[in-house]
């Protein structure tokens, strides 16, 4: 990057300082940007016991820009298995997967960004574009212009509230629970059973999966990993809000952390566990500490860019889980991103028009791709052991 073509760049500010919100920061920077990210919470990101499935474009910033080996900050896993409720194997085949704590790649990409560029307790209100640039407003009465506003700031975006207010998450008819128990206590057929594969099983509108993650620690060796726990179950609409109301009797809108759930219903899941599931799921689900919940949504948007201003990831497309591609679809939008600015020469106008239509062309597929998946299992029974829709990945099959 020549001083010339650094000094051509914007001034960026990144709104949410998630994965995607850093990623899309560390791009813009790498290309000369002057990039500042601005995070509401008034302290580092923490998503207690979530684990993720990293898919290539997750991992490429780690890798390629930093050169981390992927080896330390992900654990892996060499088949698909879908068990019976007996425990015995009904589908099973070889597939290369790579799993991480969402805790993690967070840490990576903060250490590479500075603490001096990422803004704690910066709390946007409001926004506005000129043609020229864009002044944002924090909740301290604070201000910055920028030539370019990117909102990463996810499933509640004030940006996406803001510029398209049509637009409502629309609630997917189930929840996800979640909750990770460490690899060494688990009964031995139970480790044997889980630690090298993703492990599904599907019943009657429902399906549930396990997989092997890093440590809270950040370790990758068998024995001294997490297994993480998905499962998907169905409450009606008219019930959520009461599903979602937590021990000390205040409503949540999309999730219950871990230690906010009703004992009640962590009963009922166990209880439901030892009925329904697989002996070593079953066991996963039983030793679990703290099992918390998420709502499932869906949102997409019609348009991307206004003015100066932009969405990716989920403040653009919040989609349902089952691709694991949410995190990758924001890397994505990023990557794009400062690669159209940059073949812009900076100019901000020329690189948003260039960027956004297959961004939505993405987005949009994705979003309905794992609508079809979710359906699929929660409601119609088609969803079926060794569907190519269930590999993982951002593109769906055969890409």
């Amino acid at each position: 990057m020549s001083a010339t073509t650094a000094a051509a760049m914007p001034a960026v500010a990144v709104v949410g300082g998630s994965l995607g919100g850093l990623t899309a920061a560390l791009l813009l920077r790498d290309i000369g940007c002057d990039v500042t990210v601005y995070e509401r919470s008034r302290e580092t990101l923490q998503a207690r016991g979530a684990g993720i499935a990293v898919l290539p474009e997750t991992l490429r910033y780690p890798v390629e820009r930093l050169g981390i080996p992927v080896g330390r900050i992900t654990s892996s896993t060499d088949w698909i298995r879908f068990l019976e409720r007996d425990g015995s194997v009904r589908h099973s085949q070889r597939h290369l997967y790579r799993f991480s704590s969402w805790n993690t790649i967070y840490r990576t990409l903060l250490d590479a960004i500075g603490t001096e560029r990422y803004r704690l307790g910066r709390d946007v209100t409001s926004f506005a574009t000129d043609g020229t640039g864009v002044q944002v407003c924090f909740a301290d009465g604070g201000a910055v212009r920028a030539d370019l506003l990117v909102c990463a700031d996810g499933i509640g975006s004030v940006g996406r509230s803001t510029l398209l207010p049509e637009v409502e998450a629309r609630y997917a008819g189930y929840v996800a629970w979640r909750g990770t128990v460490p690899e060494r206590e688990l009964d031995g057929p139970t480790f044997d059973a889980v630690h090298d594969a993703l492990t599904y099983q599907v019943l009657s509108d429902s399906h549930v999966l396990v997989y092997p993650i890093p440590g809270p620690d950040g370790a990758v060796d068998v024995g001294e990993r997490l297994v993480n726990m998905v499962w998907y179950r169905n409450v009606a609409e008219p019930d959520l809000a009461a599903f979602l109301t937590d021990r000390d009797g205040q409503p949540r809108p999309v999730s219950l952390p871990p230690g906010s759930v009703r004992d009640e219903l962590v009963d009922e899941l166990r209880c439901s566990a030892a009925a329904l599931l697989a002996p070593p799921i079953a066991e996963v689900v039983a030793r679990i500490g703290e099992p918390f919940v998420q709502a499932v949504f869906d949102i997409g948007v019609p348009r991307m860019v206004f003015d100066r201003a932009c969405l990716i990831g989920d403040a653009a497309f919040a989609v349902r889980p089952h691709a694991a591609a949410g995190t990758a679809k924001a890397v994505e939008d990023g990557w794009v991103l400062a690669a159209a600015l940059e073949a812009a020469g900076g100019d901000v106008p020329a690189a948003l028009a260039a960027w956004e239509a297959a961004q939505l062309t993405l987005g949009s597929r994705l979003l309905e791709r794992n609508r079809d998946i979710g359906d699929s299992s929660q409601f119609t029974g088609t969803f079926r052991p060794g569907d190519p829709r269930l590999i993982f990945g951002l593109y769906g099959p055969g890409r």
